[in-house]
């Protein structure tokens, strides 16, 4: 990656991070979600992990469909849902791949 791409990537990082930091002020604090699930890295991971799942289901439920001569399945509904659940697998692997890099180079410092 290169540098301008890295510093792009970090301006949205940043961005982004403004951006929740004020949806955070305007709502209400986590211990008082009303019984929502805390957030957090693994819970926004395994939540992540089952968005991919479920796009890889309905991916092969849809294509199933199609094959099996369901007339309320089209062509197009096929490869739309099939392509969504190729990029989702594909974002998954690169994230595990980054996690894999950063523990790695965790692990090589020297403290």
């Amino acid at each position: 990656m290169s540098v301008s791409g890295i510093q792009s990537a970090l301006q949205q990082m940043q961005a982004l991070q403004t951006q929740a930091a004020g949806q955070a002020t305007n709502t209400k604090p986590i211990a008082a979600n009303n019984g929502a699930q805390p957030t957090g890295f693994a819970n926004e991971l395994k939540a992540s992990i089952n968005r991919i799942n479920d796009l890889q289901q309905i991916s092969a439920a849809k294509t199933e469909a199609f094959q099996m001569g369901d007339p309320r399945v089209s062509l197009n509904d096929v490869m739309v849902d099939s392509q969504k659940a190729g990029i989702a697998f594909e974002m998954g692997v690169q994230v595990r791949n980054r996690m894999v890099n950063a523990y790695k180079e965790i692990m090589n410092m020297n403290v």
